[in-house]
């Protein structure tokens, strides 16, 4: 079996640590105050899901973590792609760079 494959350890830690990033940036950013109500709930299911993930890493269901920071980060991105989170940081969201 190709290794490239696998979710191994080193890899859900990686992703693990660029999702907290988001996460943490966009606690110290801040939210579009103009749809607060909106960018509060693309925040509250992201982190949702990072503490699902968290939960299934425990567990070492790596396949169920790995899926649930996917939806965790997607979550994140279509907040910062959309505006609704305080971001401009291309490495960790699909935004430009300001």
């Amino acid at each position: 079996m190709n290794i490239n494959n696998q979710i191994t350890k080193e890899k859900l830690d990686k992703y693990f640590d660029v999702t907290g990033r988001a996460i943490q940036m966009i606690k110290e950013k801040g939210m579009d105050e103009t749809r607060i109500k909106e960018a509060e709930d693309f925040f509250d299911m992201a982190t949702r899901y990072y503490s699902d993930a968290n939960h299934f890493k425990e567990k070492n269901d790596y396949v169920l973590a790995f899926a649930a920071l996917n939806y965790a980060h997607g979550w994140l991105d279509a907040g910062a792609r959309i505006k609704l989170f305080k971001v401009n940081d291309s490495t960790l969201f699909t935004v430009d760079d300001e």
